[in-house]
């Protein structure tokens, strides 16, 4: 009987390569080969024969799951950091020495638009305790404090097809997925986009702020405005430097892009300032809206040699308004962010 030849169940895992589900059949098809391994010992009375094809599908795995551009890791019962394959380190930064037998939410800080953190561990939980899977957009730390924008899914891992005894966690970089959804023309980039944030730009942000006034004369469609101030701005670049300050605008600019619909505009209205104009809102809309980027932006960091940075930022927003113009709208949310900043600034204010 021949465990590992050509007809053995890795020839099998093969042929499920290109589906989706393939990691599910890999820890599935592993766990067949052990259980074969310890039938081929009680027949052919090989006591070495157990060991052998568990060294070589664990070997074989791990060659495997090192060659995808997704990022797969395995906690145990605790979420503990059990396997980190080479797209979770190309994707997040860290190592696999960097994160072996450490728990996964504190290494990569998951944050979801409506919370941070404690969804994502009951519904981990759920996944190791009921067997069931999750799929979810949202975005993790990278090594360097920024936050990347990913789908992750998470199935559990079962010993022998028992109880679980730990969760398989999938995730890849949607990044430029994001990018897709928010295209721009060559001409585009060059006259009307920022070349820091490829944000457009403020001549751009003006020309889109005014349509959507003159969209809101014509057809009463309703619409809000967001303006927001990187805190401490001026500080971060006299202290550690202006490339330290680009990276901080980029984070931001980024945060924001990949946070709003993509009916949505995001723009550099200029230094340390964005412009957002939120369509089809409501006042709870924009309030939820705003906190939301806010707690985004306040879970980003910088990795200096000076130290680690935090970053934040301050909002102001407001509703249009009948026989708004942009001038009128521009000045109540100045008026809302100079209220965030004087009440002690990474906060929100609406009027």
């Amino acid at each position: 009987m021949r465990w590992l030849g050509r007809n053995s169940p890795t020839v099998t895992l093969i042929c499920f390569w290109r589906s989706s589900a393939f990691l599910k059949r890999a820890i599935i098809y592993g766990e067949f080969m052990k259980f074969s391994a310890c039938i081929g010992e009680s027949i052919i009375g090989r006591p070495d024969m157990e060991k052998k094809a568990m060294k070589f599908s664990e070997d074989f795995y791990r060659k495997v799951f090192d060659q995808l551009f997704e990022g797969v890791l395995i906690v145990d019962l605790q979420q503990r950091i059990t396997y980190w394959n080479t797209g979770a380190e190309t994707i997040s930064g860290f190592s696999s020495q960097e994160v072996l037998g450490q728990h996964w939410e504190e290494v990569l800080k998951p944050t979801v638009e409506e919370s941070y953190l404690g969804k994502e561990k009951s519904l981990l939980d759920s996944v190791m305790m009921q067997g069931c899977k999750w799929e979810v957009d949202l975005f993790l730390r990278h090594k360097e404090g920024y936050h990347v924008p990913v789908r992750l899914r998470v199935l559990p891992y079962k010993e022998n097809q028992a109880e679980s005894i730990g969760a398989v966690v999938i995730f890849r970089d949607n990044t430029v997925f994001l990018t897709a959804r928010h295209p721009t023309s060559e001409r585009q980039q060059i006259t009307d986009l920022d070349p820091l944030t490829n944000l457009g730009n403020r001549r751009f942000s003006e020309v889109s702020l005014g349509a959507a006034v003159q969209t809101y004369e014509q057809w009463a469609e309703p619409f809000g405005v967001l303006l927001i101030d990187v805190d401490d701005f001026k500080f971060v670049n006299d202290t550690y430097g202006h490339d330290i300050g680009d990276q901080m605008l980029k984070v931001v600019a980024d945060t924001l892009k990949y946070s709003v619909r993509t009916s949505d505009y995001v723009g550099r209205w200029g230094g340390e300032e964005f412009l957002v104009v939120l369509y089809e809102v409501s006042g709870t809309q924009i309030k939820t809206i705003a906190e939301k980027l806010r707690r985004l932006v306040e879970h980003n960091s910088l990795i200096t040699e000076k130290g680690e940075i935090g970053v934040t930022i301050s909002i102001g927003g407001t509703l249009a308004q009948p026989g708004d113009t942009l001038r009128s709208i521009l000045a109540r949310a100045d008026q809302a962010l100079s209220q965030s900043k004087q009440a002690g600034k990474n906060r929100s204010t609406i009027i």
